[in-house]
């Protein structure tokens, strides 16, 4: 997150976050992307191992059933929440043809966010409440430390029955144990 100092007159300064227009994130490029959040710049926790190995194979997953699951799946796609409001789920899956440009602003089918280290509940709950709020049908949170998996909905966290993500009137499921047997792998 950028941030200045306030100006305290030499009393101790506590860094304010810079707010940034819409305009000029849209037009910035970020290394790993950052969120937008009515208008500061967040940096998004990622980059170990556990997280690069399940952000794979999930995306190996979606792209390999996306013809049978009627779907396409992105990896740290920009979609736009609100009017103020810009996130990059780990892993993004759209329905099939569904148009758009290059920043998603319709709500996906599924988020998928793989937890780092250093996510704290509630900024994972802030990015959740903002795709449910968009209208995404499904969200998902998947721990690699404590090897769990998360239904998320407005009542909160649920694991899911016998160990299986899966978006319910469809074919997707993941199975969690499989999904971290590719941690073992590493």
């Amino acid at each position: 997150m950028r941030e200045d100092w306030a100006d305290t007159g030499g009393v101790s300064a506590i860094p304010q976050p810079v707010k940034v227009p819409v305009a000029e994130y849209l037009a910035s490029s970020y290394r790993p992307d950052c969120d937008y959040v009515d208008g500061v710049i967040e940096e998004r926790n990622l980059g170990e191992k556990e997280h690069s190995i399940l952000q794979g194979a999930f995306y190996f997953l979606f792209h390999s059933n996306r013809k049978q699951w009627q779907t396409e799946v992105y990896p740290e796609l920009r979609v736009q929440v609100s009017a103020t409001r810009f996130r990059i789920p780990d892993i993004t899956v759209t329905r099939s043809g569904l148009k758009w440009e290059r920043i998603l602003r319709e709500a996906p089918l599924l988020c998928i966010e793989i937890l780092s280290p250093e996510d704290t509940m509630a900024r994972i709950r802030q990015r959740v409440d903002d795709y449910l709020a968009m209208g995404t049908e499904h969200v998902w949170v998947v721990d690699p430390e404590l090897r769990k998996g998360y239904v998320c909905s407005s009542r909160g966290f649920e694991e899911p029955e016998n160990g299986v993500l899966a978006i319910p009137g469809s074919e997707i499921q993941v199975v969690l144990s499989e999904l971290f047997a590719e941690l073992d792998r590493a």
